[in-house]
């Protein structure tokens, strides 16, 4: 793990992964986007509004990988002092934010039509909620404090906590009675949705965590040239 700890090779690395994370959301996107509204078939009770769901599922997917990957980069940073852990951390927190956004709003739009208002307090919609404060908390409390490292400490421990939220909002339709459906995809049995709208669900998963490996290594390498130029502010200071 510490080979990973090195800030050049995790550059030199990020200068391969980030051109081909870029070239894979950009195709992902188009063909998702082509098969979510044009060759996928409307939905035989909600009919093309049901369409949202190609970015809404998505999004909540991609809310609670990336909350689960700041977890574990915090654990890391933690426990092994690791730097580009606890800098992927913080990295993550506001793309998992704005994902976590993004599934709120979509689905109180999808619930107008479907439940006849935007917002009930549902164990699934109530549960995403407290992750989107979960994730500003974080924001907050890693910026909170003049020494960065206390701030990255602070903030590493609300994510640890905070992590047994997200099996709470997977098996919230499960565990409760819930407006919200069950999960039609990731179920034991298989998929319960048609391969025709399930493959434009799928490519728009992979449109979506392309997106968030590229802007995650945009925002990490932002991070450390600005750590750097702190280190070179402070060397001359002290010279």
């Amino acid at each position: 793990m510490q080979r990973f700890a090195n800030p050049g090779r995790f550059l030199r690395m990020a200068a391969v992964v980030q051109p081909a994370a870029i070239a894979v959301l950009a195709m992902a996107l188009v063909l998702g986007l082509i098969l979510a509204l044009v060759v996928a078939p409307p939905d035989y009770q909600q009919g093309d509004s049901a369409r949202i769901m190609y970015v809404h599922v998505p999004a909540a997917w991609m809310a609670l990988f990336v909350y689960t990957m700041m977890a574990v980069a915090s654990a890391v940073a933690l426990i092994w002092r690791h730097p580009l852990a606890e800098i992927a951390a913080r990295a993550s927190a506001p793309i998992g934010a704005c994902f976590t956004f993004v599934a709120l709003v979509t689905g109180s739009l999808w619930g107008k039509p479907m439940w006849g208002t935007f917002w009930v307090w549902d164990a699934r919609l109530t549960s995403v909620l407290v992750l989107f404060f979960l994730y500003l908390g974080y924001i907050a409390l890693a910026n909170a404090f003049d020494d960065v490292e206390r701030g990255g400490r602070a903030a590493a421990i609300l994510a640890l906590v905070g992590l047994v939220n997200v099996p709470i909002i997977k098996f919230s339709v499960d565990w409760w009675n819930t407006l919200h459906q069950p999960a039609s995809v990731l179920k034991l049995g298989g998929p319960a949705i048609d391969p025709s709208m399930l493959w434009p669900l799928l490519i728009m998963a992979v449109a979506f965590k392309a997106f968030y490996v590229a802007v995650l290594i945009m925002r990490m390498r932002t991070e450390l040239a600005q750590r750097r130029l702190r280190m070179l502010a402070l060397a001359r200071a002290a010279a």
